[in-house]
């Protein structure tokens, strides 16, 4: 059932622009009278010239909502200069309602536009209808009809056009929760090796559980690549990498590694080069971002290890790839565990629980429960020193000097960190990343 309506009053002639109210009075009278659409937010969608702003938009079409009393309650009226601009302030209203099936009415000769636009802006979690809006030229009379044949292909300077003006506005958007703070450990010598990793402040996600710099997007949350990219290109222009040269792992929680130039897996959690200027990065909202680094032969890599991950031991299996691929010595190779969960909060069933007892009983507690504390970390230090990394050159949240500590508990920390184990199905992430300088 439908949740929403958006009317789409965007380009209409000019004629008829100054002519709103009648305009929106038909189409709600069309609404009510032939769509049978019972939503319970309706949304107009208007063009705000330059140099004529509007004050109280909501107020200047008031007189077209007479006999509407009950859709009057129901509906906004967004004026905006770009189509970008107004549907991504409706993007927001109806995230704030928790809103997923909108109709969306609007001239035929917008569809195919219109589409793109939400194809950027708008992610899988939405369901769209459309319905046509017929605007007669020189007079008011409007008719909602179904679409009469499927929409084209728009050509690719349009498309661009719009990629250019979507781009445009997420720009000129201002950072929310604060300024972008990237935490960098003492242990990788920054004068060879740019790393980091990020919290959760300085980018312009706006839904609570992504907000602000949430830098992973997909099918199943509401915030669209455009806007993780955006997140990224300010990360990047503070940390100083290259947007463009961005590869980040393609999560599978096992512990294939890509070795970067040659054929890449389908999916892997580890991924290494030795090639400079290129930025790798790891995802973790909870999982552990772990960062690696080999001064002497200069290379580096990146790995993301759930607890699946670490069970497969694929921070050892990272570190062979560096050995293998750049020749590199296990006793140089630098590792630097991000923020992650921490044993104070992360449980797992106790089937789970005992592969990390067998790794050691100290990577478990209250072993004999249901669901017993489990501690990645440790483990994650134990398999790497097993596998002949210097326990010097491992940082964690074992380090003696707490001011130097990077390894936070993302659950613990709200305001700092996402947390999937926290904040469910809808959670935020953030990265750790590391390049060679050039």
């Amino acid at each position: 059932m439908v949740e929403a309506v958006l009317i789409d009053l965007f380009s209409l002639p000019a004629n008829l622009q100054n002519n709103i109210q009648g305009l929106l009075h038909n189409t709600l009278e069309t609404i009510e009278k032939c769509s049978s659409i019972h939503a319970p937010c309706v949304y107009v969608m208007c063009c705000q010239r330059q140099g004529s702003e509007r004050k109280g938009e909501q107020e200047f079409l008031l007189p077209a909502l007479r006999g509407f009393q009950s859709l009057k309650r129901r509906l906004e009226v967004v004026c905006a200069q770009t189509t970008a601009a107004a549907l991504y302030t409706i993007k927001q209203r109806l995230d704030e309602k928790d809103l997923s099936i909108i109709k969306v009415i609007l001239p035929n000769l917008r569809k195919d536009l219109m589409k793109v636009y939400i194809d950027h802006l708008f992610t899988a979690v939405y369901q769209f209808e459309f319905e046509d809006l017929q605007v007669v030229s020189g007079c008011e009379s409007l008719q909602i009809s179904e679409p009469q044949h499927e929409g084209q292909t728009l050509p690719s300077q349009d498309m661009a056009l719009i990629q250019s003006e979507i781009q445009m506005y997420l720009e000129s958007l201002p950072s929310l929760k604060g300024e972008l703070t990237i935490l960098r450990s003492s242990l990788i010598p920054d004068d060879i090796f740019l790393h980091g990793f990020t919290t959760r402040t300085g980018g312009i996600s706006y839904i609570p559980t992504l907000s602000s710099c949430n830098l992973f997007s997909s099918s199943k949350r509401r915030d669209p690549q455009v806007v993780v990219k955006e997140n990224l290109r300010r990360l990047a222009k503070a940390a100083g990498f290259n947007p463009e040269a961005f590869h980040r792992v393609k999560i599978d929680h096992a512990n294939a590694v890509c070795i970067m130039g040659k054929t890449e897996p389908d999916n892997y959690d580890g991924i290494v080069t030795n090639q400079k200027g290129v930025t790798l990065a790891a995802p973790g909202a909870d999982c552990i971002p772990v960062l690696f680094a080999d001064p002497v032969r200069k290379a580096c890599g990146a790995a993301h290890s759930g607890w699946k991950g670490t069970l497969l031991g694929v921070s050892m299996a990272t570190v062979n790839a560096m050995v293998s691929a750049y020749g590199c010595n296990m006793k140089d190779i630098l590792v630097v565990l991000g923020p992650s969960v921490g044993p104070c909060c992360y449980k797992l069933p106790y089937e789970s629980a005992k592969e990390f007892h067998r790794i050691d009983p100290k990577c478990v507690r209250l072993f004999d429960s249901a669901n017993p504390y489990i501690d990645i970390r440790r483990a994650t230090r134990i398999l790497l020193e097993r596998g002949g990394i210097l326990p010097e050159n491992i940082q964690d949240d074992s380090i003696k000097d707490q001011n130097q500590n990077i390894t936070f508990c993302t659950a613990c920390h709200p305001d700092k960190f996402y947390s999937h184990f926290r904040d469910g199905t809808n959670f935020g992430t953030q990265i750790g990343f590391i390049s060679i300088k050039d």
